[in-house]
């Protein structure tokens, strides 16, 4: 009875956290892959995008609840922080920039355990210039491209590397280019042409990087765990909030970031806490 209780508590956090990872994943300046990595699940989900049958049927606890939050968070929970998003961008943010803050101290952990003084210069290069990167991506001039069946197939490829390569947000990509608004109206209306595109160039794209990615993560395993570690962190730094427009609008976003972080650190403790007994 306990060992049941054990399994559904841990399910639910998945489901959780597979909910923020779908809502994460189309909302302006959050990447689903770092989200991925905060959580803990990323090199799993690389293992089961290269091997997806035989990964559920050895973990489908995990992949089961993450996969069905993953697309509650993608069709319902997405409009819901959307709505917060268009309320006060500041606030929505500093609850996600809590959420990824509070998940760094148990990556740190891991990133230590097997090696702990290998691959830090990997981190800080990681660090520094992927925070390079995202300011030039940050700071892109808004062109106006008409969105059609290509341009909806180029949205999926870049949606699909966003949950690869931590850090890397697709949606604030889409912004800058003008397909960003086209693509979330012609999802929110399940239009086919926007959604068979965009679902192609997804597919491709997870399928084709995830292998590359889980085969470096075999093979330099430690390194990687760095350099995944300065891409996290770079884009933390991209995203927090710096400007607010009054007092109560800073204490409101602290008020999420602390709800951010303390949800975050307490899933992670109970994982720890069910791994240990």
């Amino acid at each position: 009875m306990q060992r049941n209780r054990k399994k559904i508590i841990k399910m639910l956090i998945y489901f959780l956290q597979g909910a923020l990872i779908g809502t994460g994943a189309i909302l302006p300046g959050i990447s689903g892959g770092v989200l991925c990595v905060a959580f803990g699940v990323y090199e799993p989900m690389m293992e089961f995008l290269v091997h997806p049958f035989r990964s559920f049927r050895k973990q489908y606890t995990l992949f089961l609840p993450i996969l069905l939050g993953g697309l509650v968070g993608f069709v319902l929970l997405a409009r819901v922080v959307e709505s917060l998003f268009t309320a006060s961008a500041t606030v929505a943010i500093a609850l996600f920039t809590g959420l990824i803050c509070g998940t760094v101290p148990e990556m740190m952990r891991k990133s230590s355990a097997s090696a702990p003084k290998k691959g830090w210069s990997c981190f800080v290069l990681t660090l520094v210039l992927s925070f390079i990167f995202f300011s030039i991506l940050e700071s892109g001039i808004e062109s106006n491209i008409e969105a059609n069946f290509f341009w909806y197939l180029f949205c999926g490829l870049i949606w699909g590397l966003s949950m690869v390569i931590p850090g890397l947000s697709s949606s604030s990509l889409l912004l800058f280019m003008g397909l960003y608004q086209p693509m979330t109206e012609g999802i929110g209306r399940l239009d086919l042409q926007v959604l068979v595109p965009l679902a192609i160039g997804f597919i491709v794209t997870i399928l084709v990087a995830s292998r590359v990615v889980n085969k470096l993560l075999k093979e330099h395993g430690t390194f990687m765990s760095r350099i995944i570690l300065g891409f996290v962190l770079s884009s933390v730094l991209m995203i927090a909030p710096t400007s607010f427009a009054g007092t109560e609008q800073l204490l409101l976003s602290m008020a999420c970031f602390a709800a951010g972080f303390l949800t975050a650190r307490q899933m992670d403790l109970v994982k720890i806490k069910q791994r240990q007994e």
